[in-house]
Formats: C-alpha cells, structure tokens, sequence
C-alpha cells in the first residue's frame, strides 16, 4: 500500500528558499528541469541545463521518471463531516477539537493526492452553530505552509422566522474568516429568497458564491444563474448532477443559460455529497459544449452520505475521462486549471514566473497516470510537503515471499 507522509520529507526543511526539480517529463514530451524559488517557478531548461539556486538553503530532487503538472486544486469538499462514517454507531461529534481534527485530516488526505489548495463546505445553524466554522478555520491555521484551505459558509435556511436566525449567523461566519458564501437554495422553502440573500450578503463582503443544487429543476436552475450571473467575484453551482436526468434538449437549453450568466458547474464524480437518489454526474460534455466552464471535486468523504471516498483528484479526472467522456487532458484540466479559477487562485503552468504549485506522478503520460498512479511528490508554494510511494514487487515462488521477500523477489518502482 502507498505509505504517504503529509509533511516536507528529509531534504526539504521548512527554511527551503530554492529547489531544483531535475529530468522531469512534461505533457508535451520533453524532460526538463524546474528551479524554483520564492515560491515561484524561476527557470524551466532542458535536463541538465540548470543548477540549483546559489542560496545557502537549496535542494534538488530526481524526478527521473514522473510526469510534472500544475497541481491540482480541491473545489468542493465538506471538512467539518469528513471521515464521520469510521466512527460506527451513534451520534457524530461536532466539539471543536473532533471536527478540527477530522478537517485537518482529511485535508491531508487530499494533499498527498496532490491538492495544494482547498475549499471546504461548513454547516452552519441548527443545533451546532457556528462551532463548526470555528473549528474548520482552526484547521486553517494549523494546515498553513502546507495547503491553503479556504471555507464556505453553508446555512440551512435563509427565508421567513425560521431562516432570520441563520442570516444573521451567515453574517456572523463572513465576520470570522469563512472566504465564500455558500448554501442549498433547494432544501429552503423560498429557492429564490434564500438566493437573493446568499447574493446580498456576498454583495456586502465583496466575495465569491458557491451553491449547491442538484439542478434537477430547469427552470429554478435557470432564474438561479440568471440571478447570480452578474455578481463578482464569481460564482460556482453544483454537483448538478440532476441535469443528467433531463431530456436531452432541456438539458441543452440550461446548459445555454449558464454559459450566458458565466457561472461555473463544479461535478462531484466521486458521488457527490447528497443521498442515493441524487447521485451521478453532471453532463459534463454538454456543458463544455455550450461554453460552461466545468471544473471538478470530490464531495462528501467517508460520511453519512458517502461511506467511502479517496478525495483524490486524480480519481475525479479518471472518472471524467472514463465515463464522462473526456479526453485526458480535458479531464485533467477540470481538477487543476478550471477548480483553481472556480476558486479564484492563480493561474499554474509549469513555466517561468508562475507558482509553483506543482504535482510529479510518476509515468511517462498523462492517461497512463490518470490510470493507475501512486508514486507522487506534492510542491506546494515552491517546497515538497507531501510524498507518496509505492514498489510493486514480483515473486516466482509462495516460499520467496514468505522466507525473505525483499532479498529473493523481483522488485520495480510502482506507478
């Protein structure tokens, strides 16, 4: 099994100002090597071409072998209910200190997948209040040099006696740090006033708005993202998964009014975060081919509505390619470059001047990693802070394996 540690490994100290990344192989089919420094990508040369930084702290590191891409980025994950199904039976603990703990897990998962940024859905209201932002956003401060995690605010009502309580909360969570505001519109007894507050508090604190809906409603989907269409700084709806469940030409028509209101759909191809009947995928192809930008998470992660789940970038690419019928590279581009503009980071390419927010998987290309890759090395903000390993061993004998395993068997590097 890969053994994956979420932290810099030897080498790679948390005073590191330069590294040297050496024979990388890019998407285009060239090996080269990558300086970076201050956090940035310096210099991109053919292999051999480029010395380590002269600075008192450098490194290099072989990546002979691995496939260098930007890193991906996390647009759609529920820190504060992450990893609730391990603990069995009974009720799930929010006391701060069990979902700061469960949060900064689970972003670690998603590191050493690759992650360097994060955007974590927090339940706000009822009866837990804002004791779950309060620890998510302590997760925040203890996960900072290793991966930048960003909250949603996500109250369950917002309209009429019932909902008065929880806009003021919502107010109260933009006030504490949360960076985006975020809801259900769906579950509210008011879709549109319950969409005109999240608009209105957004409006107040000059940030982004995230909403989900299962987008099975063409039409409240539609008066949705025409409302929302004019806000900046941006705004992301999904899983929309219900849209896959429209005939075909109703789908087409929704897919034309969200690419006119310049909304972004982000799927969840992993299962998304609500129950059973409203699993599935978005229509990804379709979108795309209306102009949508699409970009893709992971959702819920080993809770009450998803017992299972990896939070593995890679995963969502494979299945977006697989059975969304994306090409690779497309498919890729929905967990880096379109989640990192959902989210409003900046733009990663592995040339000079950009961030370095960089993942190495080892392989020669792009479908073979999407297919079967374990051997990973994280650089986030210029440093490594993640590795994952793994050796795929071959014995010709059961008695190879059970005298002396590592002397007697044939060992490769595995993917």
């Amino acid at each position: 099994m890969p053994d994956s540690q979420a932290q810099p490994p030897d080498g790679a100290t948390a005073d590191l100002t330069a590294l040297l990344l050496c024979g990388a192989r890019l998407t285009d089919g060239r090996t080269v090597d990558v300086r970076l420094s201050g956090g940035r990508i310096e210099a991109v040369g053919t292999a051999g071409s480029l010395s380590a930084a002269p600075k008192a702290h450098s490194a290099r590191v072989d990546l002979s072998g691995f496939l260098l891409l930007p890193a991906p980025a996390e647009p759609h994950a529920h820190g504060d209910t992450a990893l609730t199904a391990l603990q069995g039976a009974g009720p799930v603990s929010y006391a701060t200190e069990d979902v700061q703990r469960r949060a900064t897990e689970a972003a670690l998962l998603q590191l050493g997948h690759g992650a360097t940024a994060l955007r974590s859905h927090v339940r706000i209201g009822d009866v837990q209040g804002l004791g779950p932002m309060e620890a998510v956003l302590q997760a925040r401060r203890s996960l900072r040099g290793l991966t930048d995690l960003t909250t949603v605010a996500v109250p369950r009502l917002l309209t009429g006696l019932a909902g008065a309580d929880e806009l003021a909360m919502l107010r109260d969570a933009m006030k504490m740090g949360a960076s985006v505001v975020g809801g259900s519109p769906d579950l509210d007894p008011d879709p549109t006033g319950y969409t005109e507050a999240v608009l209105e508090v957004a409006a107040e604190h000059g940030c982004p708005v995230d909403l989900h809906t299962d987008g099975d409603d063409p039409a409240r989907l539609a008066r949705l993202a025409a409302m929302a269409g004019g806000l900046r700084p941006g705004v992301s709806i999904g899983p929309c998964a219900g849209l896959a469940r429209l005939p075909t030409e109703v789908a087409s028509r929704t897919a034309d009014q969200l690419a006119a209101a310049g909304v972004t759909v982000v799927c969840l191809p992993q299962g998304g975060c609500a129950g059973t009947e409203q699993r599935g995928g978005a229509p990804v192809r379709l979108l795309r081919a209306a102009g949508v930008r699409v970009a893709a998470g992971s959702g819920a992660m080993r809770d009450v509505t998803n017992p299972v789940g990896r939070g593995d970038p890679l995963e969502a690419a494979f299945l977006l390619a697989s059975q969304g019928g994306l090409g690779a590279p497309e498919a890729y581009e929905a967990v880096s470059a379109a989640a990192r503009a959902a989210m409003g980071l900046a733009e990663v390419r592995v040339e000079a001047g950009f961030p370095a927010e960089l993942l190495a998987v080892r392989g020669e290309q792009l479908t073979g990693v999407l297919s079967l890759a374990y051997s990973r090395i994280v650089v986030h903000r210029g440093r490594v802070v993640a590795r994952t390993s793994a050796v795929r061993e071959y014995c010709d004998s059961a008695a190879a394996f059970a005298l002396d395993l590592p002397r007697q068997g044939r060992g490769d590097p595995g993917p």
